[in-house]
């Protein structure tokens, strides 16, 4: 249900999206993947402010260049499903990367959905994974099972968690990985990411960075979502710092409650 957006001017936090944990479970005719997996909120996060009254979608921060500013970018997109993209001007404080497998344009949509009032119906869920298949997941947050593609969304209780992100110089296209997923023949990952195989054809310099990050750390990191980012559990910096020299960025985050909207 839309409820309609508030009247004054908000600055709100449009968090990172982890997935822990990734299976694909079988291709629809229309070609979407099904997948099972659990997302958590990570205390990374974009600030979105929101003017009513303005116009137009502006952006600053360490991971705005390149950004899209028109209305193919995912907040113009939900502004548009929220019949307010007219009468609001959006800025984007931008600390979550492109094609880093953050949800990064997701969750700002998100944000900006809750902003303009969209619950977190099932049916509310669906409307909203026709902008983007994080986009349910990130309206609910915390911490969930993720299921269809990516509509279903089932809340499971919160665990403190703290994870080392190294995101190397460099996006994966999650299209590009589904694409080659299949193209691979739908394999299945030893480890917990089944995209993991996928996004290593189609982006050979993320095995560097997984062989770089595990030699420092001593066990083998988890690709997140589609890539690019690699994650290791535990507070990592000290010694994945010279990856900076790298071109890599080393986040510490924690996970995170979902915060009520306001």
């Amino acid at each position: 249900m839309n409820t309609g957006p508030s009247t004054d001017p908000r600055t709100v936090r449009a968090h990172a999206k982890l997935t822990l944990g990734l299976r694909v479970t079988g291709v629809r005719n229309d070609g979407y993947h099904l997948i099972d997996a659990e997302m958590v909120s990570l205390d990374l996060h974009d600030l979105i402010t929101l003017t009513p009254g303005g116009s137009g979608l502006t952006a600053s921060g360490p991971f705005s260049n390149g950004m899209p500013l028109d209305d193919t970018n995912l907040v113009a997109l939900a502004l548009r499903l929220g019949d307010v993209e007219s009468s609001v001007g959006v800025h984007i404080d931008k600390q979550i990367p492109h094609g880093g497998g953050l949800g990064g344009g997701s969750t700002d949509a998100a944000a900006v959905m809750r902003w303009c009032g969209f619950d977190t119906t099932p049916a509310a869920l669906v409307r909203a994974s026709q902008l983007g298949a994080d986009i349910p997941f990130c309206l609910v947050g915390g911490r969930a099972r993720v299921r269809g593609i990516g509509e279903i969304v089932d809340p499971l209780p919160h665990v403190d968690r703290i994870v080392t992100l190294v995101i190397p110089p460099f996006g994966v296209s999650t299209p590009a990985t589904y694409r080659a997923w299949d193209a691979l023949g739908g394999p299945t990952a030893g480890g917990p990411n089944d995209l993991e195989p996928a996004a290593l054809a189609i982006e050979p310099e993320l095995q560097r960075w997984r062989d770089l990050i595990g030699d420092r750390v001593g066990v083998a990191p988890v690709l997140a979502g589609s890539g690019a980012t690699w994650f290791v559990d535990g507070e990592h910096a000290r010694a994945l710092g010279d990856l900076v020299d790298e071109g890599a960025r080393i986040v510490v985050a924690r996970t995170v409650r979902m915060e009520k909207a306001t």
